[in-house]
């Protein structure tokens, strides 16, 4: 597993912290996601998504809403698949703020640090 990208994003004193894996294998999705509660202990939430061609030709996907709202898991999903980002994670960490976003507004908020995360590792390049 390789961390290509991280960003951070603020909106309403929410932090979303974003980071992009390059993966090996897709139980290093379970590995990644534990580094991130660690890391981001105070974070409400860390929603994930997950995408791995396997060398057969099947593709195994997965998220993780983390009970957030407005399904942001499935929104970084999109993202990975949009992107054609197979063998990568997605992982967003939300330290709320105290201002409630609304379902619109977390997932927009994930979809805008997770798009941030995948234009920083294009640009390295």
């Amino acid at each position: 597993m390789q961390e290509i990208a991280a960003v951070k994003y603020e909106i309403s004193k929410s932090r979303f912290y974003a980071h992009l894996y390059l993966l090996e294998f897709p139980d290093e999705y379970a590995d990644a996601l534990a580094i991130h509660e660690k890391l981001y202990k105070k974070a409400a939430h860390h929603c994930a998504a997950m995408l791995f061609k396997m060398p057969d030709g099947r593709t195994a996907s997965e998220f993780k809403n983390d009970g957030e709202v407005g399904h942001p898991g499935r929104t970084l999903l999109n993202i990975l698949e949009v992107n054609d980002l197979n063998s990568h994670a997605l992982i967003v960490s939300r330290v709320f703020g105290g201002i409630k976003l609304g379902p619109a507004g977390v997932t927009r908020a994930f979809r805008d640090s997770g798009d941030m995360a995948v234009k920083l590792a294009r640009n390295k390049d």
